[in-house]
């Protein structure tokens, strides 16, 4: 049952849906309110933010997202349309879209893509009407968003990299988004902006046309409110039917790895365990090294090193904090033997914390996304 709702754009994604179907509502009235919640609630589109604003995005295409709601409609009206067709979404500036500008919220960057990326071709086919592209922290090299203000308060961050998803959401101007997550660039923005997102299995879902931060660590996934209005959105990126059935939550522990949590984060995360169904068992910590950090950011940084050495003679245009992390992998000239011994230990983690879910039996490791509130 639809919730009571004044203005289609506080739809969520499944409530839409239906009514969709149901023809109670059509995808332009749908894709026309959320362009007016854009118009009231985003304030002034910039490159470097604005303090009066939340600035989630970067372009929006308005006539475009009109067509494809009228071409929606029509699908609607056939029958027999996919679930997804006529929701609005916002792609993170970093999802190729043919024929529109990539810039990953940089200015170094200034492509017209000429082929859609997978996912969008995916979410496209089902129906989708692309709203425009959301600000990243420049080529999602970062957890903040800083050109993002939070819906909730504006001098507050919106996490990142994907902030201007979280906060498109958080303020009810798209029902869906898409983020990146290579270090919890879908995970922190979330956190930060109370939504929802699904960081889904390496390898589900395509990353071919998405301008990456470090190969072997990206993954792209869904944003929305709430997180049954990520299931469809996964099966669309996936390419996989919903599943029919839901699996049951029987064992979990508490993350090993939690350090202090500011008052209000260890307050919420005690209340989302005790509504947590299934058992909470303790066992001893795994045989895998719970401090990476290190390790992991020399491999990220030099990764992402591979991509940007085209940019080498516009290293004046990036942002400070990406500009710096690039001199950073300069200097630190990590070897290929180093290297190749980081991937390995990092198999070796990976194994050992396999080894330690399938010997307790636990399905689900617990623990909040940031030990803080979302910061000033």
């Amino acid at each position: 049952m639809i919730a009571c709702v004044t203005d289609a754009a506080d739809l969520g994604v499944e409530d839409a849906a239906e009514a969709l179907a149901r023809r109670a509502l059509s995808s332009r009235e749908l894709v026309e309110a959320c362009l007016d919640r854009i118009h009231a609630r985003d304030g002034t589109h910039s490159h470097d933010g604005d303090p009066g604003s939340v600035n989630a995005w970067v372009r929006v295409y308005e006539e475009d997202a009109i067509a494809a709601a009228d071409r929606a409609d029509e699908r609607l009206a056939a029958g027999d349309a996919p679930e997804l067709c006529g929701i609005p979404i916002g792609l993170k500036d970093l999802y190729a879209v043919a024929g529109k500008p990539l810039t990953a919220s940089s200015r170094v960057l200034d492509e017209v893509a000429d082929r859609d990326c997978d996912a969008w071709a995916s979410l496209s086919q089902e129906g989708m009407v692309l709203l425009g592209h959301l600000h990243t922290h420049e080529f999602a090299c970062g957890g903040t968003t800083d050109q993002v203000g939070n819906p909730w308060s504006l001098e507050r961050s919106a996490g990142g990299s994907s902030g201007g998803s979280g906060a498109a959401l958080a303020s009810s101007q798209v029902p869906a988004a898409t983020g990146t997550d290579t270090a919890g660039s879908l995970r922190i923005p979330s956190a930060e902006c109370g939504t929802s997102t699904i960081k889904p299995t390496r390898g589900l879902i395509s990353l071919r046309g998405i301008v990456p931060l470090a190969p072997t660590f990206d993954h792209l996934g869904p944003m929305t409110r709430a997180v049954r209005d990520c299931e469809p959105l996964l099966a669309a990126l996936a390419g996989v039917e919903r599943p029919r059935n839901r699996r049951v939550l029987r064992r979990y522990a508490v993350s090993p790895r939690i350090a202090d949590l500011d008052p209000d984060v260890a307050d919420g995360f005690e209340r989302a365990l005790a509504a947590l169904p299934g058992e909470r068992v303790e066992p001893s910590p795994p045989a895998a090294r719970l401090d990476v950090l290190t390790d992991f950011f020399e491999l990220l940084l030099t990764e992402m090193l591979v991509f940007h050495r085209r940019f080498a003679d516009r290293r004046s245009d990036y942002r400070p904090a990406i500009r710096a992390r690039l001199e950073h992998a300069e200097r630190r000239a990590m070897t290929a033997e180093e290297y190749v011994a980081g991937q390995v230990g990092r198999a070796e983690d990976t194994a050992a914390w396999c080894d330690w879910l399938d010997e307790h039996g636990i399905d689900a490791v617990v623990e909040p996304t940031l030990p803080i509130v979302a910061p000033v």
